[in-house]
């Protein structure tokens, strides 16, 4: 699953993590690897961008549902006694159940194994999360594809 965060920079050549972002989804496309977007990522990139700049031919879009919805529940409620007890240092922002909504959908959807973003808040979210033992890896793509695959050319 990419989420908002890899959308920003593979469509913005100026960013500095545009190179990785661009080498993660060629080496998916070349090796065949689904790749998931959730209605969730699409409706924040659309608050500055259009949807029509999504790669959504080379995307399976995956809809919020009460399957979704519980497993946010628990993500959710994890998260917010991390924070309120200070376990979880992350900032201060609303977009927490984002956070724990798309990582919902991509412990929920049997074929999703990997969830790749650049958010460090997001990182410390999932690994305050790995109690609940989610059935997916962090990508994190500060990292090169080589390095978060073992692939090296």
């Amino acid at each position: 699953m990419l989420d908002t965060s890899f959308f920003l920079r593979f469509l913005d050549s100026a960013d500095p993590l545009n190179a990785n972002a661009d080498d993660y989804f060629k080496y998916f496309v070349s090796n065949q690897i689904a790749m998931y977007i959730s209605t969730i990522s699409i409706a924040e990139y659309c608050v500055l961008g259009s949807i029509d700049h999504l790669p959504l031919a080379t995307l399976k879009i995956v809809p919020f549902n009460t399957d979704h919805a519980i497993r946010a529940g628990a993500f959710a409620a994890l998260t917010f006694k991390s924070k309120k007890t200070g376990g979880l240092l992350v900032s201060l922002r609303r977009v927490i159940p984002n956070d724990t909504k798309l990582f919902a959908q991509a412990d929920v959807e049997p074929d999703i194994k990997y969830y790749l973003s650049s958010d460090s808040d997001s990182l410390k979210i999932y690994q305050n999360l790995i109690s609940l033992a989610p059935k997916f890896n962090f990508i994190d793509l500060n990292n090169s594809y080589q390095t978060s695959f073992g692939v090296f050319i």
